[in-house]
């Protein structure tokens, strides 16, 4: 066996040499037939996700409407997941849900002691697999504050604090996301205080919000391999957890959308596939990637 082993080698060492193949052009020779390692499910590999998540809003309230227009634009240069979900209510236990894959027991919005939770997150395996993370809170008192409230500040929008496998440090304040966009991290969410995330103030004020922070990164990301999200935590409690969710970038097929049923649970398995992660936390090891949008 060992020698008609050795004998195939020799094979197609001699075909490479034929054909004039470099050492590493004979490499990829050899590899010929083994299984190669891919990207998950046929996601793109973005430089920079940005997520932005808003607040207590139905799909019907934000999507075509007319008080949503830069969302509706990022919409329609971008994709629209159509029955896109929260999974539970209040606000807090989406939040965890989206980031870690469960709820981590937590049921209702009361601040919890910080670092409560070890559980693995999309912050935690970006990190052990050597890849950047951080958040952007709007009105944090300061960077890795673990303050309950602040003016317009909540912690229950903000659940990478749960958890003592993140640093502090990774939590910045809105001040601090860069205009220089190539130093972004590999992952990150922004999360805007209580008026501009749609929770105590109009769709209309969080959408311009929206176009006043963030379209400078999203037409960036658009010709930079790099991909803005932006979802909701859950609805109004009227339309089933039927929130709103649209993806924008360079490897997003402009003016698509899906009708295939996601929840918080499926974006956050995109997001670590998107990010070249093959470790899944919670029930997104379960979940199921995002498809049909993307330009490859």
């Amino acid at each position: 066996m060992f020698g008609l082993s050795l004998l195939r080698s020799r094979r197609k060492a001699a075909l490479a040499a034929a054909l004039g193949l470099t050492a590493a052009g004979t490499a990829l020779w050899a590899g010929i037939g083994a299984a190669q390692p891919a990207h998950a499910a046929g996601l793109p590999a973005p430089d920079h996700i940005v997520v932005v998540v808003f607040e207590n809003h139905a799909y019907s309230q934000v999507i075509g409407s007319s008080s949503a227009p830069y969302i509706n634009s990022l919409k329609a240069g971008g994709a629209n997941l159509t029955r896109s979900y929260g999974i539970t209510h209040p606000s807090q236990p989406n939040y965890m849900q989206l980031f870690s894959g469960s709820s981590q027991g937590v049921t209702g919005d009361s601040c919890y002691t910080p670092g409560f939770s070890s559980a693995p997150n999309l912050a935690s395996e970006l990190i052990a697999a050597g890849k950047t993370w951080a958040s952007y809170n709007e009105g944090l008192p300061g960077e890795g504050s673990t303050t309950c409230s602040s003016g317009r500040y909540a912690r229950k929008h903000n659940p990478w604090f749960a958890f003592s496998n993140v640093p502090t440090s990774t939590a910045k304040t809105m001040t601090q996301f860069p205009t220089d966009f190539t130093t972004l991290p590999r992952v990150s969410f922004v999360v805007p205080d209580l008026c501009n995330d749609m929770h105590d103030c109009s769709v209309g004020t969080g959408d311009t919000w929206l176009k006043n922070k963030i379209k400078g990164y999203a037409d960036w990301a658009k010709t930079h391999n790099s991909l803005l999200v932006v979802t909701f935590d859950e609805d109004n409690r009227l339309a089933g957890n039927k929130i709103p969710t649209v993806l924008y970038g360079q490897s997003v097929t402009p003016g698509s959308s899906t009708s295939t049923t996601y929840n918080h649970y499926d974006v956050l398995r995109t997001l670590e596939g998107l990010s070249g992660l093959t470790t899944h936390a919670g029930n997104a090891a379960t979940a199921k990637d995002i498809t049909g949008i993307w330009t490859s």
